[in-house]
């Protein structure tokens, strides 16, 4: 049934329709347009100039840029190990040298060989304070359980860019053969190094899968080789330029390498995605009749009007990981927010002057005349009639509405039922393949070692009062998970001292507080890790304000700052999403509706986050990574930003189709099945040549790409295809003409804001 009706009063007047171009006032944009197409080599000749200089100075922004930003630089811990650095010169071990001896580390050969590389550290610039077996007395946990290996334990001081430049100088001087001894290293400080080499690894390995498989798609779906070089040339122009903004950001605040994987894959994606949508809308108004001028006049007006909302509703999705002070987040804010600028700005200023200067040659070469067999093909994503397949998928959907719309919204809370069981952890070592050296390291250290002296939480306290040190001391070494205390006034276990102080014990010591070392018996990164923590900060007989630091630490502490970050987040996003859709339909109801669109994907995505990289799952499918019961906290957070910004891109291609039919039929039910099919092929290539370049960063041997990759493919999938073909048309047709309706005010408040055509 149809929900035409008569629409001759303002009462029934769809909300912000626009002047049409006959007739109407004239359009800003369309006058752009114009103005581009008549200034079209200007124009390339400007934007050529750009990319030749982002390219000299952006073209090396991977080497300026850093592998951490995965802890709040507030927090407790953050704090507590500056004060380790700064009052008492150590700190938690961020370098660990694996040594391996012939025979035991105990014959006198191999004890010299330790102890003279021992030293040899010791002296290296940037080095902090170190302690090995061979060293330190009471030592016995740093020598492996076959008595063949023993631990170097060294704090490299610094910032994390620091400690880094200090690692890349120092392992090759100390690993491999020193004297009898065989040294293989591993710690934060390595693994930080050898993440920044394999992402600069993976990125290119990605940029070689992606160019040659996207360019196949983009001929498949432009029919024209010429057309399908034009998003790769607006993509390029987007990517060289955010390169160039993060080298400048470099300058100023901390820039995470990944910045540079997403810069690539939105770059790509979105320019992919506009220039769809532009192209498009360009070969429909040629085959209407119009001159060049005037075709790229009407796409402006039209299909870069969506564009430039689509940017702004992703950038604003991707301005949401802004609030959050680690900066890993930040600079997918610093690079997404740039890349959708730039290339939403390369699809409505470059691509109209390169189609200006093609003309009707933009679809020169076209491979589908090779492959017509007497029939008229229709160039991909043109608009279609009443019979494609997507008017037959929505008019079918719209049939039975309510029963589409519930067996989609319950297939999509299935598959985000495996978030229920989420844990967190943060990036260590395992999230580099399982070959990569430091992994190797590490995991011998795991196995091998019964104590977890690498990974000792560091309680600095306000007091230098032996009593007061004691009595803490050994209130901590009864708390479950604590293995060994280690203070100034000798080391305690089971609430008992079972050594006193000692020469070494000097070292905890500095005027006006000392700081202790909590040897833990639990896996940091756990939950039980956590509960050590927060018992250690409440525990009974604490002198004073103390400061907790250590792995375990820094995991509840970035806990609690994403926790407190990610309300503002989502009011961001959500406030942004509902008060941007509502200037641009006029609407209360499709605003709400899109949340809960992108909501519903976002939980498929979030449970295959889960079931895969969690729980390790499917490993034959999305390749091998290393199991470790526990996500990175910081994923979730990041997800959401990302996926619901290109949910959102989406859904304004489909309403901006659905509302152009409907402000000019009234029919709410063919308004979205003609939505549908004009936008059906275009959004579902979109998706398909995303996820393209997202599956290649999923052959990354770093698990937080492969997530990235996954994830980001298997969302954009799920909503071009089941949320946008199934649940859209099918809620849209429940609401009918309540999806266009506003009170009074608000559409007088939308005649005067809203974003208009004209």
């Amino acid at each position: 049934m149809s929900d035409t009706s008569t629409r001759s009063t303002p009462e029934n007047e769809a909300p912000g329709t626009p002047a049409g171009p006959d007739g109407g006032p004239p359009s800003r944009l369309a006058a752009l347009g114009r103005s581009v197409a008549r200034r079209r080599l200007p124009v390339l000749l400007l934007t050529l100039v750009v990319m030749a200089l982002a390219a000299v100075f952006g073209g090396g922004v991977a080497e300026r840029l850093s592998s951490g930003g995965f802890t709040d630089p507030k927090s407790e811990s953050t704090k507590a190990e500056r004060v380790l650095a700064d009052r008492f010169r150590t700190g938690v071990p961020n370098l660990v040298l694996l040594a391996r001896a012939p025979g035991s580390v105990d014959d006198p050969e191999a004890a010299a060989a330790g102890r003279a590389l021992t030293e040899r550290v010791a002296k290296a610039p940037g080095v902090l304070s170190t302690g090995s077996y061979w060293t330190m007395p009471g030592a016995a946990p740093l020598r492996s359980k076959d008595g063949r290996s023993a631990l170097v334990l060294v704090r490299l001081g610094g910032s994390e860019d620091d400690f880094r430049a200090t690692a890349k100088r120092l392992v090759p001087q100390v690993r491999g053969e020193q004297g009898v001894l065989d040294v293989t290293v591993t710690g934060s400080a390595q693994v930080s190094v050898e993440i920044e080499k394999r992402s600069e690894q993976d990125l290119a390995k990605a940029e070689a899968i992606t160019a040659p498989a996207t360019l196949l798609i983009l001929l498949m779906v432009f029919g024209s080789a010429v057309a399908a070089s034009l998003p790769l040339a607006v993509g390029l122009l987007s990517v060289l330029g955010t390169f160039l903004v993060l080298r400048l950001l470099s300058m100023v605040v901390s820039v995470s390498v990944f910045a540079t994987n997403i810069t690539t894959a939105l770059g790509l994606g979105l320019a992919i995605d506009y220039s769809l949508f532009i192209v498009t809308r360009y070969r429909e108004e040629l085959a209407s009749g119009k001159d060049v001028p005037e075709a790229i006049a009407e796409t402006v007006r039209t299909a870069g009007r969506t564009v430039l909302f689509s940017a702004v509703t992703v950038a604003l999705s991707l301005a949401g990981l802004l609030v959050f002070p680690l900066y890993f987040l930040r600079s997918f804010a610093y690079a997404g927010m740039a890349v959708v600028a730039l290339a939403a700005l390369g699809a409505v200023l470059v691509l109209p002057a390169l189609l200006a200067l093609l003309g009707r040659r933009v679809d020169a070469w076209n491979v589908h005349r090779l492959l017509r067999r007497g029939r008229e093909r229709r160039p991909a994503g043109q608009a279609g009639g009443e019979t494609g397949f997507w008017h037959r998928l929505a008019t079918a959907v719209m049939r039975r509405p309510a029963l589409f719309a519930l067996a989609v919204v319950v297939l999509l809370v299935s598959l985000g039922l495996p978030f229920t069981r989420a844990s967190f952890g943060i990036t260590d070592d395992r999230e580099l393949p399982a070959s990569a050296p430091a992994h190797v390291a590490a995991q011998v250290v795991r196995d091998d070692f019964d104590s977890r002296e690498n990974s000792a939480l560091s309680v600095v306290l306000p007091t230098t009062s032996a009593d007061r040190v004691r009595a803490y001391a050994a209130r901590a070494s009864t708390l479950p998970g604590v293995s060994r205390v280690d203070a100034a006034t000798g080391s305690y276990a089971g609430g008992k001292q079972v050594a006193g102080a000692g020469p070494a014990s000097a070292r905890f010591r500095a005027p006006g507080a000392t700081w202790m070392s909590v040897v833990p018996s639990v896996e940091p990164y756990s939950d039980a890790g956590a509960r050590l923590v927060e018992r250690l900060r409440a525990a009974e007989g604490a002198p004073g304000r103390l400061l907790v630091g250590g792995q375990a630490a820094l995991l509840v502490d970035t806990r609690d700052a994403l926790a407190a970050g990610l309300p503002w987040t989502g009011l961001i996003i959500a406030g942004a999403t509902l008060v941007l859709l509502f200037l641009f339909t006029g609407s209360l109801l499709i605003p709400v509706e899109a949340v809960v669109f992108n909501l519903l994907s976002l939980s498929a995505t979030f449970g295959a986050m889960v079931y895969v990289f969690q729980e390790g799952h499917l490993r034959w499918l999305v390749g091998d990574f290393s199991v470790t019961g526990l996500l990175d906290i910081s994923m979730p957070v990041l997800m959401f930003c990302v996926v619901f910004g290109l949910s959102m891109d989406y859904e304004v291609f489909l309403l901006s189709r659905i509302r152009e039919v409907y402000v000019a039929t009234g029919d709410n039910t063919r308004a979205v099945a003609l939505g549908l099919e004009r936008t059906g092929r275009l959004v579902s290539a979109a998706a398909l040549l995303f996820a393209t370049v997202m599956a290649a960063f999923a052959t990354s041997g770093l698990t937080i790409l492969k997530l990235l990759g996954v994830g980001l493919a298997s969302a954009v999938i799920v909503d071009a295809t089941v949320v946008r073909g199934l649940l859209v048309p099918s809620v849209m047709r429940l609401a009918g003409r309540a999806n266009w309706w506003a009170p009074r005010p608000l559409r007088r408040l939308h005649e005067r804001l809203g974003l208009k055509e004209a």
